[in-house]
């Protein structure tokens, strides 16, 4: 039944949505506030299915990987509603919401909700580990998302091709200067989520240590081009969408819940 959540949760998301093409269509694109109430609400739906997902297994509900991208999803949005007021991103709920949906349409459809039939005893380590990795990811999500409104406001600059949600997205400048903030909190949490792995007294697997050390120095390499080698902005936005991509192409690699110890 906890599913029926994230059907609604998705539901919102898609009503979001929805919104922000009828409005481009109609080429009279504004924020608005509907489509950010719409967003809370999936969010506050998102919360209610973790809760009760999280009190039934006993632990932080991530245990199988229908729930690592529902909470991958929360994370996302959880970034967004924290993160995206405080840089004044207006429109970034617009870019948000689609890929909000995709990721929790793809947990909903695939075969990937297997429960755990064993129960034991929670590892603080293991759930601090999975946790703020996994919000790590929701930031670097947000990365992307910004990068794509950048390359969008580059493009659109380039082309005199101006749509009216145009006037909605922040200057180059400081919307570049949130893409890097986000980096950077992104990549101070997935650090100390990596560290916290090799205290949770668990064998570590070799492919998910591989799968993990290679999304950290990918974006650590993203970083010091920036500010070592003076990578330009729109570089650093395509990579930023690159990296999200390969960092949830492997995420099944991240799974942070081994198979050898039952949920």
């Amino acid at each position: 039944m906890d599913r029926l959540l994230v059907m609604a949760a998705s539901a919102c998301f898609l009503v979001a949505i929805i919104r922000t093409l009828l409005a481009m269509r109609a080429r009279v694109f504004t924020p608005g506030i509907f489509s950010f109430i719409a967003i809370a609400c999936g969010f506050l739906l998102q919360t209610a299915f973790l809760w009760i997902r999280g009190h039934a297994i006993g632990r932080c509900p991530i245990t199988n990987l229908f729930e690592v991208f529902v909470f991958l999803a929360w994370s996302i949005v959880l970034t967004y509603m924290v993160v995206g007021p405080a840089y004044r991103l207006s429109l970034m709920g617009a870019f948000t919401a689609p890929l909000v949906f995709v990721i929790q349409a793809f947990a909903l459809l695939a075969p990937v909700d297997v429960r755990h039939q064993v129960r034991t005893p929670a590892n603080s380590w293991l759930e601090f580990h999975a946790s703020i990795s996994m919000i790590a990811y929701g930031a670097f999500a947000l990365a992307c998302v910004a990068g794509l409104m950048y390359l969008l406001q580059e493009r659109q600059l380039k082309t005199h091709q101006l749509h009216s949600m145009f006037r909605h997205l922040p200057p180059l400048h400081d919307l570049f200067a949130a893409l890097t903030r986000l980096l950077w909190f992104g990549f101070v949490l997935y650090t100390a989520g990596l560290v916290s792995g090799f205290f949770t007294g668990q064998p570590l697997p070799l492919a998910k240590m591989i799968a993990a050390i290679t999304v950290w120095l990918l974006y650590a390499a993203i970083l010091q081009g920036r500010h070592l080698f003076r990578l330009p902005p729109r570089q650093v936005a395509v990579l930023c969408v690159v990296a999200f991509t390969a960092a949830v192409s492997v995420l099944w690699g991240i799974n942070f819940v081994s198979q050898q110890i039952p949920a």
